[in-house]
Parts: structure tokens; C-alpha cells; sequence
């Protein structure tokens, strides 16, 4: 299927590994120019090492989007090289701490560093970029959300407040976008796969089975507590598929919409 997005231009934030490399991965074999970013130069380079194996375009935007002062060496980098942007993914955020038994065992400075990850460093995006989408009559910005907005525990409160946070400014700058040809839209993963679960994988195995079986302990997780539907990992390809639909004029009745891609493990309507 032609997605219509040769000659596009995005910026995807945390795209050095995982969910958003896939996502600039997938944009730029739709014909999308995309600027890479992320902390790690070695990780970013081989993202764009991958991307112009494949006949696509890209650059790298290196800097922290969580800092102030590193956001806007991005913005400035991307600004320089695209001008204007077509496409916002906004995908940096992850727990700042570990997870808790309790609830009120996360600090009060653990809430504040969430909601500074995975919610306000969007909203700094969005204030850079989102103008000159309205300018220009047509823009799409997509949030990677997690399933925890809409389905907290109390492993990690502070996690899934920040992105149900995240899902409110979706809904809300589709109001302040309305008939701009400018959509805003979200993607709640469930639990998708990178290297670094292995260790909890492990862990789980040991704690639940008594022994050393990573993939045991991969089913343990998938059954008793992620509680699945779908009898596997998601993996980022899974995510980036979506966000290709989103990004695309294919998706123009879209807006103020944020959706799960959890394997069923949402037990909710």
C-alpha cells in the first residue's frame, strides 16, 4: 500500500533504538526524510547507517529532549536542515526509578522527573514544531504512550500518571488544531520487546520458578502478569506499522485518538 508520505519530513525522538528506530525505520522506506535522535552517536549512526542501506534519507539530531538546553541544539539541528517538519513522533519516555511494591514508596522527585520525561519534554516538541505544521496547512504529531495510562499499578504510579498526562494534550491539541489539517493522535504500547527485559525475565524465572530459564520466565510474565491475549512479545515493529498509518494522509479522519497495541492485555472496554 502507497501511505503517501514521499517528500515528508519528521522528527523522532528517542529513534536510536528500539520502538523509535523502528519507527524511523519504517517512515523512510515510505519515502519520509527523517532526523534521528537520541544521546548515544554510535546507536544513532547505525540506525542511519541502516536507513541509507535501504535507499532512505536521514540525519541525526543528537541531544537529550529532556533537557532544555539539549532540546534546543535538536531543534535547532532539525530546523536547519528541514526547516519545517510534516511529522512529529514524539517517543522519548520511560520510568525514571525502579519499580515499587507500594504505591507510596516512589518519592515525590520521582513524579516530578516522570512527568518531565514522558510528558513535558513532548509538550516542548510540540511548542517548536507544531506552529509551522498549522502554517503549512497539514501536520501530523503522534505520542508513544504506554498502556499504564489507562491501566496503572503500583509498580510504577508515577509512569503511568505522566502518560495518561500524555493523553490529555493529545485529545486537547486536537481541539486547538481543529481544521488545520493538522492531526494529533497517540499509541499505547503493552509490553514490547528489547534486549533489556531479558534481565527481567530472569529475575522473574528465579523469583516465581526456581530456575534460570529466560524463556520460562518470558511466560511466566506473559501469563500471570502482563495477563495476555495474544501469546507472544509485541515487538517495535508492531508500533512502528501503526505510526506509519498515523503519520499518513491515509489517517486524515483521525484525531484526538490514542490506542492500545497491547496483545490484549488491557482488560478493559
Amino acid at each position: 500500500m502507497d501511505m503517501r508520505l514521499r517528500g515528508k519530513r519528521a522528527l523522532i525522538t528517542g529513534s536510536t533504538s528500539g520502538i523509535g528506530a523502528a519507527c524511523a525505520e519504517v517512515l523512510a522506506s515510505e519515502g519520509v526524510a527523517v532526523a534521528i535522535n537520541g544521546r548515544n552517536r554510535d546507536r544513532a549512526e547505525k540506525v542511519l547507517d541502516n536507513v541509507r542501506d535501504n535507499g532512505g534519507t536521514a540525519l541525526i539530531a543528537l541531544g537529550d529532549v529532556t533537557s532544555e538546553d539539549e532540546a534546543r541544539s535538536v531543534i535547532e539541528t532539525v530546523a536547519a536542515a528541514f526547516g519545517e517538519i510534516d511529522i512529529l513522533v514524539n517517543n522519548v519516555g520511560n520510568p525514571t526509578g525502579e519499580s515499587h511494591d507500594s504505591w507510596f514508596d516512589a518519592p515525590v522527585d520521582e513524579w516530578m522527573k516522570d512527568y518531565h520525561q514522558n510528558t513535558i519534554a513532548a509538550v516542548r516538541l510540540i511548542q517548536a514544531f507544531v506552529p509551522g505544521m498549522r502554517k503549512q496547512g497539514w501536520g501530523r504529531v503522534i505520542q508513544i504512550s504506554s498502556r499504564n495510562a489507562i491501566s496503572p499499578h503500583t509498580l510504577f504510579p508515577t509512569y503511568g500518571a505522566a502518560k495518561a498526562a500524555l493523553n490529555n494534550l493529545t485529545l486537547s491539541l486536537s481541539k486547538e488544531l481543529a481544521g488545520s489539517g493538522v492531526t494529533s493522535n497517540g499509541i499505547m504500547p503493552g509490553l514490547i520487546y528489547t534486549p533489556q527485559l531479558d534481565s527481567w525475565f530472569l529475575e522473574t524465572a528465579r523469583r516465581h520458578l526456581g530456575s534460570d530459564d529466560v524463556v520460562a520466565g518470558k511466560h511466566y510474565v506473559l501469563k500471570n502478569i502482563i495477563r495476555q491475549t495474544v501469546n507472544r512479545l509485541g515487538q517495535p515493529a508492531d508500533i512502528a506499522a501503526a505510526v506509519c498509518f498515523l503519520a499518513s494522509p491515509l489517517s486524515d479522519f483521525m484525531t484526538g485518538t490514542t490506542f492500545r497495541i497491547d496483545g490484549g492485555s488491557t482488560q478493559t472496554v
